[in-house]
């Protein structure tokens, strides 16, 4: 690995594991460092996130002091250390909770009573959160028995999709020195692979790396599990596809098109296009991999790669940076990422029954959905961060640039690391003042394109990504929301069923992936034969009830 690769992998490992121990860390003296006069003035609210915050800046950036100074409250946030379902069963058998609970299994803490309702406190002290949800209200609603709402919903509200969230991405060294090839089905976005391999085994000095995923943990959901959907025309649903017109719900995976996706990686992979660690490497690996600029292809969601493209474009590699394509197993199909699912309540957070000070935690959660909450979690510090001018919040070229290039940058200044999981309006809207929530509004999307991005693009002429995939209209509506996001009941025997599934599934993917083609169609039904078992077609007939429940729920 050359000198270049090294400071750039060593240093890419750095940053995530600093990152990764702070955020986790429990100890709570190291969260909240402040001076005794300080906490005399505020109310520390502990608060407990399942998902993990890599730029959590332990509640001491400007912008987490900022908050502090205009609601009175210090957050004491602890991310998991361990397994996430474990953490979760301690806290339940513990029955002592923190102030504040954001967890994504809302059902197993409801019925451990570990929530109180909000609908009281928002009634009497929440005057932004209810002009945030105003007519959602229905969706927040946890049942249709229980119209108890127990939390506020971490989902952006009117949210505008300036850009797609999942698809498959080349890098636009690729597509240039190809000509700017079509890229519509597998088999383009094979040849496209294979083509630039010849052309360039090496990259920086190291072995050229065709497509590179990861399926650590929960992530095989992603780039292993979703991408197969993405191909065949299906919206995120998770493992469930639930039929547009009837509502009835399968098992992702037993679909005929998806056999057929995993096919094509089968041969992918015994033609030496896939990087054979995919089926091994942690995140941080697939993380600075990606950032040394030598993967080619990735079939992933934005979200998870984004921060290496950040590192790229930091160390001056905007060409290894990714163009995002709605690539389709053939082309009876259209990829669904634009399809609409209408505002989704979902997991999100919530007051438990030990918190002493219910109203100052609401008070607080308003004072997030504010404007002024937002512009300060979101913007940042006025004179520092932004600026107006004729009226319009601005965002000065040095403040950008770093934004765009420093890895550090959000950590430092605490800006978006308190957007989710709190209550929050989406991209796209406008507050008041006739300026957006949310500074990521197409035009500075569209003005931080990177020129060689603004060239490939005009060579597909377009002006954004999103204008290379379907747009809501060609696709039908789901009514259900998304269906991974629909709350399966504690008691219900389609937990313990769909944990079965999900882990026949993942083993044997990898298995058939690895396989040689013609072990294929033997190991996939083997596969079909696991999950017939396991009562994967009675657990679908079960799990469309809720589909049907929460279709029922919303048009009330």
């Amino acid at each position: 690995m050359s000198d270049m690769l090294n400071r750039i992998y060593y240093s890419t490992i750095y940053v995530l594991l600093c990152l990764v121990m702070v955020g986790c860390s429990g100890d709570t003296n190291g969260s909240v460092d402040m001076k005794a006069n300080d906490r005399d003035s505020t109310t520390v609210l502990t608060m407990y996130s399942e998902d993990l915050k890599m730029e959590y800046d332990s509640f001491l950036s400007p912008v987490a002091k900022a908050i502090t100074k205009e609601s009175g409250i210090v957050l004491d946030i602890e991310y998991p250390t361990e397994g996430i379902s474990e953490k979760m069963d301690l806290l339940i058998a513990s029955n002592v909770y923190p102030d504040l609970i954001m967890v994504k299994d809302t059902h197993k803490f409801v019925d451990a009573n570990a929530y109180i309702d909000l609908r009281p406190l928002i009634e009497a002290y929440g005057p932004n959160i209810k002009k945030l949800y105003d007519g959602y209200m229905n969706r927040l609603q946890f049942s249709n028995e229980d119209n108890s709402i127990y939390v506020l919903p971490q989902r952006p509200v009117d949210e505008i999709a300036w850009e797609p969230e999942m698809g498959f991405q080349l890098q636009h060294a690729v597509v240039k020195a190809l000509g700017y090839p079509k890229l519509e089905t597998l088999d383009d976005y094979e040849n496209a692979i294979r083509s630039y391999i010849n052309m360039f085994p090496e990259i920086n000095g190291e072995p050229t790396i065709g497509i590179s995923f990861v399926i650590d943990d929960w992530r095989w959901k992603i780039s292993l599990g979703n991408a197969a959907g993405f191909a065949t025309g299906a919206p995120d649903d998770g493992n469930w596809y639930v039929d547009p017109v009837t509502f009835e719900t399968s098992y992702r995976f037993l679909r005929e098109e998806e056999k057929e996706y995993y096919r094509w990686l089968n041969h992918m992979y015994n033609d030496g296009l896939i990087d054979p660690e995919s089926f091994v490497q942690k995140y941080e690996s697939y993380v600075a991999k990606i950032a040394s600029g030598r993967v080619l292809g990735l079939i992933d969601a934005k979200w998870q790669y984004a921060f290496a493209e950040t590192i790229l474009r930091e160390n001056n590699m905007e060409e290894r940076m990714y163009g995002q394509y709605p690539v389709q197993l053939d082309k009876s199909t259209k990829a669904a990422d634009f399809r609409d699912v209408g505002y989704i309540g979902g997991y999100g957070i919530g007051i438990s029954k030990d918190c002493e000070d219910p109203i100052a935690a609401i008070k607080f959660l308003d004072f997030m959905a504010s404007d002024e909450g937002h512009i300060l979690r979101l913007w940042g510090i006025e004179g520092e961060h932004f600026y107006y001018e004729n009226g319009k919040r601005v965002i000065p070229p040095e403040e950008m640039e770093k934004r765009l290039t420093d890895a550090d940058y959000f950590k430092n200044t605490g800006k978006s690391v308190y957007g989710y999981p709190f209550p929050i309006w989406g991209r796209g809207k406008l507050d008041e003042s006739n300026n957006y929530y949310n500074p990521d509004s197409q035009e500075i999307l569209m003005a931080n394109y990177t020129e060689i991005e603004k060239e490939v693009m005009a060579a597909y002429d377009v002006n954004t990504w999103a204008e290379l995939y379907p747009t809501a209209d060609e696709l039908p509506v789901s009514l259900w929301g998304e269906a991974w996001d629909i709350p399966i009941p504690t008691g219900s025997s389609i937990r313990f069923q769909l944990q079965e599934c999900d882990e026949i599934m993942r083993e044997g993917l990898i298995r058939t992936v690895l396989s040689k083609p013609d072990e294929f169609d033997e190991n996939w039904e083997d596969i079909m034969e696991q999950l017939d078992r396991a009562n994967v077609h009675l657990m679908g007939n079960e799990f469309t009830k809720l589909v049907k429940a929460r279709i029922e729920l919303w048009r009330e």
